[in-house]
Parts: structure tokens; sequence; C-alpha cells
């Protein structure tokens, strides 16, 4: 092999390499969220949980020591979904919202079918976690729910 050929070489392999390299080191490869533990019952239908009596209602709980939360959502009057308030993009981080400062969590929006990080500006939908826009790639992570007519699971 000529010498000529073997720099080209050599700075092919140097270039992607550098590519492969960098492509790997994107912050939103990995999905960096820990769950903890958690196993909760409600009554989705008494007084305590009014915005869950209906079609569309959703309400705030707290989570495990690890989460920033749940959302959990009624889909129909059986379904129900429930997701981790924590967003899957830059998790652990916060903005100012003068004068305090917040850390990333998701919120209902006006609409009641978005769901808006509060601090990157992801939007997902509501009835399935899915990214409508917005820097993350991933959808909001999901809990386990079972319903029985009376009590809510929600569990992982």
């Amino acid at each position: 092999m000529n010498p000529k050929t073997k720099s080209l070489l050599t700075l092919f392999l140097i270039m992607f390499f550098v590519g492969v390299i960098t492509s790997s080191c994107d912050e939103n490869d990995e999905l960096p969220i820990i769950l903890g533990y958690t196993n909760i019952y409600i009554r989705p239908n008494s007084t305590e949980y009014l915005q869950l009596n209906t079609v569309g209602g959703w309400a705030y709980l707290n989570g495990s020591t690890l989460s920033r939360g749940i959302l959990v959502y009624r889909v129909t009057t059986d379904e129900f979904m429930a997701y981790e308030r924590t967003p899957t993009y830059k998790p652990d981080s916060c903005c100012t919202y003068v004068p305090v400062e917040i850390c990333a969590k998701v919120v209902v929006d006006e609409s009641g079918i978005i769901v808006k990080d509060t601090c990157a500006g992801t939007r997902y939908l509501i009835l399935d976690g899915s990214v409508v826009d917005g820097p993350a790639r991933y959808a909001l992570l999901q809990y386990r729910t079972s319903y029985d007519g009376d009590i809510l699971h929600i569990y992982n």
C-alpha cells in the first residue's frame, strides 16, 4: 500500500471512530431515571380523588422517595394510566422561575391532553406518554395499574 493511501485510510478510520464515540456520548441515549419501589392503592371514585371520578380526569400522587410523583389519568371507566412525573430528558435538571428554582417534572397543561416538562419543554401525550415534540426521545415512564372497580393499584 502506498503512503498516500495508507494516510487516507488512517484518516478515515480516525474520523470513523471519532464519529462513533461522539454519537454514543449523547446525553439522551440512556434513560437515567431510577424508580424506587412503588406499591400504591387508591379509591379513584372517592371524594378524595374527585378529579379521577370521570373519564379524562387526572391527579398527581406522591411517589417513592426517588420519584417526583405520579400522574394518574383515567382513560375509560375501567382503565387508568400512571406515569412517573420525572421527565425522560435531563431528569436531574432544574430551572429558574423568578424568584424560585424548580426541578424538572411533568405537569398537565390546560388542554388536559398534553403533559409538559417544566424545564426542557418536551410535550407528551397523556393517553400513552409518547413524545409529541421537544428534545426528549423517550416516552414517559409508565407504572403498572390494575383496577377492580373500586381500588386502583399502582405498582412497578
